[in-house]
């Protein structure tokens, strides 16, 4: 097809859900995507955090080349061997458990929610509380718990029970916690909500509050998870673990998961016909997602975020003191946030003009999350591009004025 037949199409046939900007990809490979004209990008925010390993990593590749022309969906009702040995290798990284397979982190936390209702049931209590400038998906149980009503506007009525306070409060969450509270969920680094990182002290407090209060501790690590942060899990930089875990994104490396973990002393609330996913945890998906962990194992990834996610975001502060219009760079690992007092559009539009594949969320924040495979050279690429930009917009804000 013709580039203008796509557009043209896609105006005609695909519901407009989606800001869209004029790429049309054909191919990736690691760091890069090429177009239809055959132009090469730098991805520095693949798939928003699903190609953490890069794109079409060979080990994954290999995985479903293997297991497409063997059997691709089997029901839930019988049993095949890729499902229970991605579980393991889960549990392995987590902590001891049980798993819930969906196809999406929103389909993971409506298992949450769900599970944490049954779970309050015999002691009448329902609500969860989640946090300001959260994002937990777009169905209405997951957008009700999102902290954020740009995203809620025209959906209601939401469904009740959700709080919503403060992120990094701790008096804030203490105040909301009453006698209907059950669960309190929240992402130890707000990704939609502009890379915002929780304190240690702060989640320990809610760790021992809920040890307290018999309230389930909901971590939300769809996009910290599968080594964002330098860890496989990002609640392992805690030293504290959750009573359930939401994963998704990244697990199945390039192809779509989603994944409830709970931990075993509770697992056994769930009984068969309370919840369901019909392409849930397929061979052909867990046989990708096992790839995905052998990727980061065999290509030594979590050491090689420990080590660029600091050189990154040690050039981005150089960048703060030359450019007046960034006022803040914040991260954990190689998911990192820069953040502007001018409008993030035209950085981020001026990237991609230049071949340079980034984030822009919160109106005037720069996403960066590159794979855990990039490279010292990949980077300086990306920063060389990304300061050429700033220079271009910096002097045409000056000439505004």
């Amino acid at each position: 097809m013709k580039k203008n037949d796509i557009l043209k199409d896609y105006d005609n046939y695909i519901l407009s859900t989606y800001s869209r900007i004029p790429g049309i990809f054909v191919k990736g490979k690691g760091m890069d995507l090429f177009d239809i004209d055959g132009k090469k990008y730098l991805d520095f925010f693949p798939g928003w955090g699903v190609n953490n390993i890069g794109h079409c990593h060979p080990k994954v590749m290999a995985g479903v080349r293997d297991q497409v022309s063997k059997l691709i969906h089997v029901p839930n009702n019988f049993y095949h061997p890729n499902q229970v040995k991605l579980a393991k290798e889960i549990i392995r990284h987590a902590f001891p458990g049980k798993v819930f397979f969906g196809n999406s982190g929103a389909e993971a936390c409506e298992a949450a929610i769900k599970f944490s209702r049954l779970y309050g049931k015999n002691s009448g209590r329902h609500e969860i509380i989640t946090m300001k400038n959260s994002f937990h998906g777009r169905t209405l149980g997951a957008l009700a718990a999102t902290g954020q009503e740009k995203y809620q506007q025209g959906f209601h009525p939401l469904p009740e029970g959700f709080k919503c306070v403060a992120f990094n409060d701790i008096a804030a969450l203490k105040s909301a916690v009453g006698p209907k509270t059950i669960a309190i969920m929240l992402e130890l680094v707000q990704g939609e909500g502009g890379i915002n990182i929780a304190g240690k002290d702060y989640i320990a407090q809610i760790r021992e509050l809920c040890d307290q209060k018999d309230i389930l501790l909901i971590f939300d690590e769809v996009q910290t998870g599968m080594g964002r942060t330098g860890t496989m899990f990002a609640f392992e930089q805690y030293s504290i673990k959750p009573d359930l875990m939401m994963l998704a994104k990244s697990l199945g490396g390039g192809l779509p998961i989603g994944v409830l973990v709970v931990k075993k002393s509770i697992a056994d609330i769930f009984k068969p016909g309370m919840h369901a996913s019909t392409f849930g945890g397929s061979p052909l998906v867990c046989k990708a997602a096992l790839g995905a962990f052998k990727a980061i194992a065999a290509d030594k990834m979590l050491k090689n975020v420990k080590v660029m996610g600091p050189y990154i975001m040690d050039e981005l502060n150089k960048l703060k003191e030359k450019f007046s219009c960034i006022t803040d760079v914040r991260g954990l690992g190689l998911m990192i946030g820069v953040q502007l007092n001018i409008e993030g559009k035209i950085v981020f539009e001026e990237c991609f003009n230049n071949g340079l594949i980034i984030n822009c969320t919160q109106g005037n924040i720069l996403r960066l999350m590159p794979a855990l495979t990039v490279t010292r050279k990949e980077a300086n690429k990306a920063l060389h591009i990304l300061t050429k930009v700033l220079e271009n917009v910096s002097a045409k804000e000056q000439n505004k004025s």
